[in-house]
């Protein structure tokens, strides 16, 4: 199956879902290229975004699954490539 190139940016603003989420970051680990977290303490906010390489029905349901946890909204944007 061919993969695609994607950005899955996440903001959480209920802080007991980050267990869950790093524990679905953690079962989709071989498809991670990069993540980068920031925590925006002013909003109370955390920011994670997430570079990843993987067939597109994988990132659909990695970002569905993230997007359907308490207080967490997730976006993708899908590369040309």
């Amino acid at each position: 199956m061919q993969s695609r190139v994607a950005v899955i940016s996440i903001i959480i603003s209920d802080n007991s879902s980050v267990e869950n989420i790093n524990a679905l970051l953690h079962d989709y680990g071989e498809y991670i290229i990069g993540r980068m977290g920031v925590p925006y303490r002013t909003k109370q906010v955390n920011i994670i975004s997430i570079a990843i390489d993987a067939p597109q029905d994988k990132i659909n349901t990695l970002a569905g699954r993230i997007g359907r946890l308490s207080g967490v909204t997730a976006k993708t944007v899908y590369s040309a490539v």
